[in-house]
């Protein structure tokens, strides 16, 4: 999981594939991830179309690619915004987050943990390099 998480951090952006109404795919860019209480944690505003895409199918692929390799990530996003201690861990994290919204007493302040996950890193020719479950 370290691995996958150092992946995901190195990067500006990955993405995120959903499932909208009707099964057809949605795919959005997504920023930092953040390493809390050993789960990778990922965060949004529960008013987004993505929280309500997750909300009816917390199955989902987060793809990344640091210019020679790509990860693939297939996995369950669990709802875990009651937790104030993965808020805060989050909120610390970034120094924008509560200029942005992400404060422990906003209700729409939505964050997931990676759960099930199988990740593999592959190279330009697709040859898989690594693989990880978590």
């Amino acid at each position: 999981m370290q691995d996958v998480y150092n992946y995901l951090k190195k990067l500006e952006v990955n993405f995120l594939a959903t499932t909208r109404a009707g099964g057809v795919p949605s795919c959005r860019p997504f920023g930092d991830p953040v390493m809390f209480d050993h789960k990778i944690y990922i965060l949004t505003d529960a008013t987004k179309d993505v929280a309500k895409q997750i909300a009816e199918n917390n199955q989902v692929c987060i793809v990344a690619y640091d210019g020679s390799t790509w990860m693939r990530i297939f996995c369950e996003l669990i709802n875990d915004s009651q937790n104030r201690q993965a808020k805060r861990a989050i909120i610390d994290e970034f120094d924008w987050a509560e200029e942005a919204g992400f404060t422990l007493g906003n209700p729409n302040f939505a964050c997931y943990y990676l759960a099930n996950a199988q990740a593999e890193i592959r190279d330009s020719s697709g040859n898989c390099l690594a693989k990880y479950n978590f």
